[in-house]
């Protein structure tokens, strides 16, 4: 499966629950997640997309210890069967 599938299959499974996954371009910020994950109610969370099997590179992990320091949700998926959870998840925060 391919990371283009899975990002996708985010995009429209966010959007069946009313929400909005923009891609999130950052310039000046390299190693940024792929996509913000708006939710109904105020729900945001950052979402990093990874074809099966492949992992961050050092500067995502980077920028993912700093978005959680500041509190927000970042998420690594690399499968379809994810995706459920980490909306749901999301849904419920806060």
């Amino acid at each position: 499966m391919r990371e283009k599938l899975i990002e996708q299959n985010l995009v429209l499974a966010v959007r069946r629950m009313g929400g909005i996954a923009p891609k999130f371009v950052s310039p000046g910020w390299a190693g940024a997640p792929d996509r913000l994950v708006l939710l109904p109610g105020g729900h945001l969370a950052f979402v990093e997309v990874k074809a099966p099997g492949k992992i961050l590179r050092p500067l995502q992990v980077r920028r993912k210890g700093q978005l959680e320091a500041l509190g927000f949700r970042v998420y690594v998926i690399d499968r379809l069967e994810q995706i459920p959870a980490i909306l749901h998840e999301g849904g419920d925060a806060q």
